[in-house]
């Protein structure tokens, strides 16, 4: 007999029905004075990882949201994300509460904005904020490319839910109630300590304190889960041959040879991401226009890598 009990999925499951998950932040957008207000979300993730011409987040906001129709409006926002600590966790709840403008969530705001690198280098660009505590923050535009969705509308006055005749099924108003925004990250802004961490190599005592929403809520508490120390744990060392490596490599459609020592090279990349490092490596030898890639080679191909993930 299972010993789970079925439980009815109803509407906002993630905060009725779970105990989910999920990071906290703050996105900041422009409002329609100008100015940057800003609202608490967890329902963000990352979107297009690799193998795109960009890298995106994904959004679900209420679609009559600030957050929303300052999107829908001007396409720019800023994901902040604020340090574990109880007087900021209060302040992304205070900003939390739906129906008030802008200007009523802003007017106590105790946190402090700064331009971010977007206005930096196109000073007369609008552009919402930054905040200025965050540990990282991410500078996005909206795709609104995507399934046709630059034709989106902001919300008719008085109206508290869209009605539409065709809701959008992934990017732009998806339901009367609910919004799912492509983000493109335009900049990935790091404070100085975990940049160095990130470049450098990370220790389990270099990891930002955030916290973590669990996703329910009752009537009366928004409850979230404090950071604690990271426990690293060793992953597997599962190293492949030179001749299953040499086999991936015959498969390219390619005129570019490798050495085996070229090759030893590669066996410590995982199998799933094998053909990717390939590729790259073919990529990079065609544009050079290199007929044989061999250890030295591979070293220049390596050495690039490095800085691009500097």
């Amino acid at each position: 007999m299972s010993n789970f009990k079925d439980l009815r999925i109803v509407d906002n499951f993630y905060q009725t029905s779970l105990f989910f998950p999920m990071p906290v932040v703050l996105i900041s957008t422009i409002a329609d004075d100008g100015s940057t207000t800003c609202g608490p979300y967890s329902l963000v993730s990352p979107f297009y990882v690799a193998g795109k011409s960009y890298y995106a987040m994904m959004l679900e906001a209420r679609n009559t949201s600030n957050t929303a129709q300052n999107l829908i409006k001007r396409k720019k926002c800023v994901i902040n994300f604020l340090p574990d600590d109880r007087k900021y966790f209060k302040e992304e709840v205070r900003l939390g509460w739906p129906g008030d403008t802008p200007a009523e969530k802003m007017k106590d705001f105790n946190l402090t904005l700064q331009d971010g690198l977007r206005k930096k280098e196109d000073p007369d660009g609008a552009y919402p904020q930054v905040i200025a505590e965050a540990v990282q923050a991410l500078e996005c535009t909206w795709d609104d490319s995507l399934e046709n969705a630059q034709d989106t509308q902001p919300i008719a006055e008085g109206m508290d839910h869209y009605v539409l005749d065709h809701y959008q099924d992934f990017n732009g108003i998806t339901t009367p109630y609910g919004a799912h925004f492509v983000l493109k990250i335009d900049k990935i802004l790091m404070k100085e300590k975990y940049y160095n961490a990130i470049v450098n190599g990370v220790k389990a005592s270099d990891f930002p304190h955030l916290p973590v929403d669990y996703g329910y809520r009752d009537s009366k508490n928004f409850w979230y889960h404090k950071h604690r120390r990271l426990i690293p744990e060793l992953l597997p060392v599962r190293s492949t041959t030179v001749s299953s490596v040499r086999y991936a490599a015959n498969r390219l459609q390619t005129d570019v040879q490798f050495t085996d020592e070229a090759l030893a090279m590669l066996v410590n990349v995982p199998r799933v991401f094998l053909p990717t490092a390939l590729k790259g490596c073919v990529k990079w030898a065609e544009e050079n226009h290199v007929k044989v890639i061999d250890v030295p080679q591979m070293k220049i191909i390596n050495d690039k890598r490095a800085k691009e993930k500097k």
